[in-house]
C-alpha cells in the first residue's frame, strides 16, 4: 500500500465528508422528526433496499467474487455529495436530500460493516477471517463520521467557505474516480465488461423501485424526486476507498468506478425527464 492509498484518498474522503458538514444546520436534523415518513422511507430504500438487491443481483448473476464484493461495497455506500446537486436541478427537495445524506453517512460507520460482514460470510467464506469489522467501523468513523460533526461544529465559523469547500470536493471526488480508472487502466475494458452491466442493472433497479416507493407512499412531487436521485447516486470515493483501504484495490474497486460513471448518466436522463414533464 502506498502513499495514495493510505494517505491521498483517505484524506480526500475526510475532506469531502467534512464539506458535507459545513453545510449542514440544524434543521437538517430537526427534519427527521418534523417529517419522519419521508425521512424513513428514503432510509429504508438506501440502507436496507439497495443492499438486498445488490446481493440478489450478485448471486443471479455469474461474476468473480471480488466484483461481487465490490458490487456490494457500493451497494453499501450512503449517498453522495452531489445527490444535493441534481436534486436542485431536478426541482426537489433538497433539504430532504441533505439530511438523507448527512445522516445515512453518519450510520454507515455501522451499516457498511454489517452489509460487508453478511455479504462476506455468501460470497468469500474463506477470507472472511481476514477482515476485521472492527478496523472497517474504525476507519469508517475516522474518515466520515468525525469529519462530518467537525463540519457541523465549525459550519458557523467557516459559512464563507462552504461554496469553496463543496467545489474542491466535488474536484476531488472525480480525481479520486479518474486515478481509480487510470490504476486499472491496463484492464479497465474488461473490467467494465464484468462490472459495468451488473452496476447498470443496479442502478436502474434501485431509482425505479424508490420512485415508485416515494410514489405509493408520499403525495409530494419534490420529495420524491429527492428520494429517487438520492437512491440512484451513492458515495464512489467512500467506496473506492473502502475497496482500497480494506481489500486493497484492484478489481475490488472497478464496481464503485463503473457505477460512479452510470449513475451520473442515469441521473442526468431522469432530471431531464422531471423537467421536461412539468
Amino acid at each position: 500500500m502506498g502513499i495514495i492509498t493510505d494517505i491521498i484518498l483517505p484524506l480526500a474522503l475526510a475532506f469531502i465528508m467534512f464539506s458535507l458538514g459545513l453545510g449542514l444546520t440544524q434543521n437538517d436534523f430537526l427534519r427527521i422528526v418534523k417529517k419522519p415518513k419521508e425521512f424513513l422511507l428514503g432510509l429504508l430504500s438506501q440502507v436496507i433496499i439497495l443492499p438486498i438487491v445488490g446481493l440478489i443481483l450478485v448471486l443471479l448473476i455469474p461474476m468473480p467474487m471480488e466484483i461481487a464484493i465490490g458490487v456490494m461495497i457500493i451497494a453499501a455506500a450512503p449517498g453522495g455529495v452531489t445527490s444535493n446537486v441534481l436534486t436542485s436541478f431536478a426541482k426537489g427537495d433538497v433539504a430532504l436530500s441533505i439530511s438523507l445524506t448527512a445522516v445515512i453517512s453518519i450510520l454507515s460507520v455501522v451499516s457498511i460493516p454489517i452489509v460487508l460482514s453478511l455479504s462476506l460470510s455468501l460470497l468469500d467464506k474463506g477470507n472472511i477471517s481476514d477482515i476485521s469489522l472492527f478496523d472497517i467501523a474504525l476507519k469508517m468513523f475516522l474518515i466520515v463520521t468525525i469529519p462530518v460533526v467537525v463540519g457541523v461544529i465549525f459550519n458557523n465559523l467557516l459559512k464563507s467557505f462552504q461554496k469553496i469547500a463543496k467545489n474542491i470536493s466535488t474536484i476531488l471526488f472525480f480525481l479520486v474516480l479518474l486515478g481509480a480508472i487510470l490504476a486499472e487502466r491496463e484492464n479497465i475494458v474488461s473490467y467494465f465488461a464484468q462490472a459495468g452491466l451488473v452496476t447498470l442493472i443496479l442502478n436502474i433497479i434501485m431509482m425505479v423501485i424508490a420512485y415508485y416507493l416515494s410514489k405509493f407512499f408520499i403525495s409530494n412531487i419534490s420529495q420524491q424526486r429527492a428520494i429517487t436521485i438520492e437512491c440512484g447516486l451513492q458515495n464512489g470515493t467512500l467506496a473506492i476507498v473502502v475497496a482500497t483501504t480494506i481489500f486493497g484495490g484492484g478489481i475490488y474497486l472497478i464496481p464503485a468506478a463503473t457505477y460512479s460513471l452510470i449513475m451520473f448518466g442515469t441521473s442526468l436522463i431522469y432530471v431531464y425527464i422531471v423537467r421536461s414533464s412539468n
